[in-house]
């Protein structure tokens, strides 16, 4: 695996249209997408970002993830 494989938390906010500090609370909460942790720092691998995508797409406004 190369490095291209993975994402800062600015990075994956950047991709997803939202704040580093939303995806720190996602952490936090359990919600977001999964990660790496190296240390102190937190990495993302652009398939799990792009997994989370997918088992978030929504049809209607009151559609719940993962409710098929």
């Amino acid at each position: 695996m190369t490095q291209a494989h993975l994402a800062t938390t600015e990075e994956v906010a950047e991709y997803l249209r939202t704040t580093p500090a939303k995806l720190a609370n996602d952490r936090y909460r359990g919600i977001g997408p999964k990660f790496v942790k190296h240390g102190r720092r937190v990495l993302y691998r652009w398939e799990d970002v792009e997994t989370f995508v997918r088992a978030n797409l929504m049809a209607r406004t009151d559609d719940r993830p993962g409710a098929a």
